[in-house]
């Protein structure tokens, strides 16, 4: 699980859920490249972010080695939802929020001190990026900047935020 690195969160709001990640593709240490896809799209109102080995998360092939976070809205009543699963399959489903990957720890203090209940779509926005971010500062396998997905009803937002600048 700590081969490849990444950090994902799914996070519910007031009548709205985003999913983030960060870009980082990495083989321990080195950084091979700065926009790798964890997060997909599912259905309509659906989302998968797979953290864990980069060719399992590419394959999805058995035995996996990644711990999916999933994002969405129910499709009758648009209640948002977030779940996450461990590698052998055991569920999580929260009131709040989920995380993955290999700063963990640091995602979890970042959501617990920054998320409260029944926040807009604009400012899960920011919680959510700023959770993310501020955790992989703390980890060296992975980061590289975010991408982030507010879902909202019938319609999604994609929304990036980074912290680096291209020379």
């Amino acid at each position: 699980m700590e081969y490849n690195g990444a950090a994902i969160i799914a996070m519910k709001g007031k009548n709205c859920v985003a999913i983030a990640a960060d870009r980082r593709f990495g083989v321990q240490a080195q950084t091979v490249g700065t926009n790798f896809q964890k997060i997909f799209e599912m259905g309509p109102r659906l989302f998968i972010g797979l953290p864990g080995l980069a060719t399992d998360v590419q394959t999805v092939f058995g035995p996996y080695f990644v711990e999916p976070v999933i994002a969405g809205l129910d499709p009758k009543t648009f209640e948002p939802f977030v779940a996450s699963m461990d590698l052998i399959g055991c569920p999580m489903v929260p009131d709040d929020f989920v995380v993955s990957g290999t700063c963990s720890e640091q995602m979890y203090g970042m959501c617990e001190s920054l998320w409260e209940p029944d926040l807009e779509p604009d400012d899960l926005f920011e919680t959510i990026s700023q959770a993310l971010l501020n955790a992989v500062d703390r980890d060296a396998v992975s980061g590289w900047g975010a991408v982030v997905y507010v879902m909202i009803s019938l319609k999604f937002l994609t929304k990036k935020k980074t912290r680096y600048k291209r020379h």
